[in-house]
This record gives C-alpha cells, structure tokens and sequence, in this order.
C-alpha cells in the first residue's frame, strides 16, 4: 500500500466509514445479573445494536407445576422469582382462591401478614439490586451497608417460615401457622434501624459524583416508549407513569393502606435509582401500619379442612380432621373449572398469573407474566445511542431476575 499522500507539514485524513464490530457481553459476565447474553454491534464506543439472548436458565417451572397438586405448585413457583419468593407465592395463591371463590374469606390477620411478608421481600430484593448495582459501579461499600437490611429481613423470613428464601409460607387459604413468639420483636427492631441506615445509604450514593456522573442521562426511556414497550414496576414510574397495581387493581386489602406510588420524569438510570429508594421507604411504611394490625389476634386460615389441613393437636381426637388431613396430605383438593388472571405489584413490576383449572386436583395450565422479561425487551431500544460501558448501568438499572426471564 502506497503512503499517505503529504501536504505541507500535514497528513490528509482518511476518514472510516461503516466500520462496526460485533461483540458478545455474557452470559458468563458479572454485571448481566445472570445468564444473559448482550450481542451488541459498537462502532468506536458507541452502541448502535443490542439484541439479547435468552433461555439459559429455562427450568420448565410452569410444567412442573401442572404435574403437582394445587399446594405442592407452590414450592416451584417460589423460585420462579428467587428473590422474590413470597411474592410469587402470594400471586399464586389468590389465583387459586379466586377459583375457588373463598378469597373473601380469609382472615384479617392472614391478610395483614401477606401484606407483610410482600413488603419484607419488596424491600428485600430491592437490596440485591442495590448491593449488587453498586458493585457494578465500584460502590462496594452500599453493598454491606445494604445487606446488613436484608440479612435483618432474611431472620424474619426464616422465623416465620422456616427457610431464609423460600419459606413456602404463604399458603392457598391464607398462611402456615402464626407468627412465633420474638418475631413481633425483632420486626420493630427492624423497623426502628431502617430510616437511619437508608440515610446513609442515601448519604453514600444519592449525590455521590461518581454516582451521578454514571447513571444521570444514562438509558433514558421516555413516556411514550414505557408504555410502547409495556414496561411495569420501577423502570415505568421513573418515566413519570404512576402505575401500580396495588392501586390499580386492589388485593390483600392495600386498599385500606395509606402509601404513595413515587415517580420521576427523567427516565434514566438515576431516576429508576431514586424511585427503588423511595420505594423501600414506602413499603416500610405500610410495614409500620401491619405493625399495629398485628396488635390484633385472629385466625390465619380458612375455616374449611377440605381446603386447609386442620390443626395438629385436632388430628389425634378427631376422626373427622384426621381423614380430612389425610385427603390433603395424598391426593390434595380439587378446584372447580374455570380460568383466572391474578396480579401483583412484585419488586420488579406486574407479576402475573394465568391459571387454569379443569376440575382436578391439579393446574391445568399455569402462565407467568415475568416483569423482568417485559422490562428485559427496552433494552435494545435505550442502549443505542450509549457507550458500551454504560451498559451494565443499563441492565443493572433494570434489575432482572432471569429466572422469571427464562422460567
């Protein structure tokens, strides 16, 4: 190849054109928040294509719930979402109810302790997405500070249910026994701890330059493009949509809590921040009104041992409890036909369940609409136009759960 052409002391510049490299971000990446993979087409720093690929962690969960009886479901829907298990299985379970036309009855104080543990895995999973966030930007110090909230909320979960993430708690006909005796206790010492401790989280990232300098501007959806994309949870309320299903469409009696639904108008990463910090702050305070709800005892189940196991301590001076246990126990309890769609307002957005019923003790069908797969898709649209670095900004922003995404 012949030199340059010279001009005086100067070198012509020869402009490049169309010239595109194709790169693969995951699925083995950190900063993907699990197995996905980015394929992203840059040209110099700049993202002009992205388009995801997903099914890594398929697990066929649906299917397997389809083959269990109608309680046993529960145990494989919890993990759909792993950081959102009683969620899940809140969802499920008034899916069912509705079916099985008992979900109004079931008691206050049932219905005030899903409240509770909705709102303990809300702010629980919202701190995962921090820690973890922050990490991504070499913020490693709100990770401990963040999970010292979550290991509190973690003791309770296991206290109330047995298991750290997956308690199986919340049950169809309300919840798995009452609350033991020191949870009320360590729940306000929870309660008292978090503003102080979310104010030093505010303190260490909310004006933080660094902070700022990565997020402010960074994947920004706009209005129109939220709904076009039919973006739900966070990702919607940080541009300016104040949709909620809690109050949209009412369940477990949020109707009677007083809350706000915060949003901004920028629609960048740093507004989907802000609106997940408001948002803890929120759920704890429908936490403190749970708190004087709780004052009040009451059953936590429905009184119908067709459906619910009857007590323990009845099984051995009863005949009648003992058969109706065993029932339970080997072949479950059938549910009339018909078809239902039930929602919730998860950490990540609209969760939903479309669940089937043909008679039998079993789901007929059972189908998931995962807020992360839905909020998942607008990233081919908000990382063009970005720098290739600020993508993990971008998919941390979102915060995925891919085993909802892949199911």
């Amino acid at each position: 190849m012949s030199a340059p052409p010279i001009s005086g002391n100067s070198i012509d510049v020869v402009e490049r054109s169309g010239n595109t490299m194709t790169l693969s971000i995951g699925p083995q990446h950190p900063s993907t928040h699990g197995v996905l993979q980015v394929v992203v087409e840059v040209s110099g720093e700049t993202v002009e294509r992205a388009e995801m690929e997903i099914g890594y962690l398929h697990t066929g969960i649906e299917k397997s719930a389809e083959n269990l009886f109608w309680t046993q479901a529960q145990t494989v829907i919890e993990r759909m979402d792993y950081l959102n298990p009683s969620g899940n299985a809140l969802c499920y379970a008034l899916a069912a109810e509705r079916l099985l036309g008992i979900e109004e009855k079931i008691p206050p104080r049932a219905q005030a302790i899903r409240v509770l543990q909705a709102e303990l895995t809300r702010i629980s999973s919202h701190c995962v997405w921090l820690g973890t966030h922050g990490i991504d930007l070499g913020a490693i110090s709100a990770f401990w500070y963040i999970f010292d909230i979550r290991e509190n909320i973690l003791d309770l979960t296991e206290a109330s249910g047995g298991a750290r993430m997956h308690p199986n708690y919340i049950r169809i006909g309300g919840v798995n026994g009452d609350l033991p005796e020191g949870y009320l206790a360590k729940l306000d010492e929870l309660i008292e701890k978090f503003p102080q401790r979310m104010h030093e989280l505010r303190t260490l990232l909310q004006n933080n330059p660094i902070w700022r300098d990565r997020t402010i501007d960074v994947g920004i959806i706009t209005p129109e493009e939220a709904v076009a994309w039919s973006l739900t949870g966070p990702p919607l309320r940080a541009s300016g949509i104040a949709y909620d299903v809690r109050k949209a469409f009412p369940y477990c009696g949020y109707e009677t809590y007083d809350f706000k639904v915060p949003t901004r108008s920028e629609g960048d990463a740093y507004a989907r921040f802000l609106v997940r910090l408001d948002e803890m702050d929120e759920a704890m305070s429908i936490i403190r009104q749970v708190r004087e709800r709780l004052k009040t005892p009451g059953p936590i189940v429905v009184d119908d041992p067709k459906i619910v196991a009857p007590p323990k301590e009845t099984i051995v001076i009863s005949m009648e409890a003992l058969i109706h246990h065993f029932k339970i126990v080997s072949e479950g309890f059938r549910v009339p036909p018909g078809d239902v769609y039930q929602a919730i307002e998860g950490p990540r957005g609209e969760l939903g369940y479309y669940v089937v019923s043909d008679g039998n003790n079993r789901p007929y069908r059972i189908r998931t609409r995962p807020p992360s797969m839905y909020n998942l898709q607008v990233l081919k649209k908000m990382a063009v136009g970005n720098l290739i670095a600020d993508m993990v900004v971008m998919i941390g922003s979102l915060d995925p759960v891919f085993g909802e995404v892949d199911r």
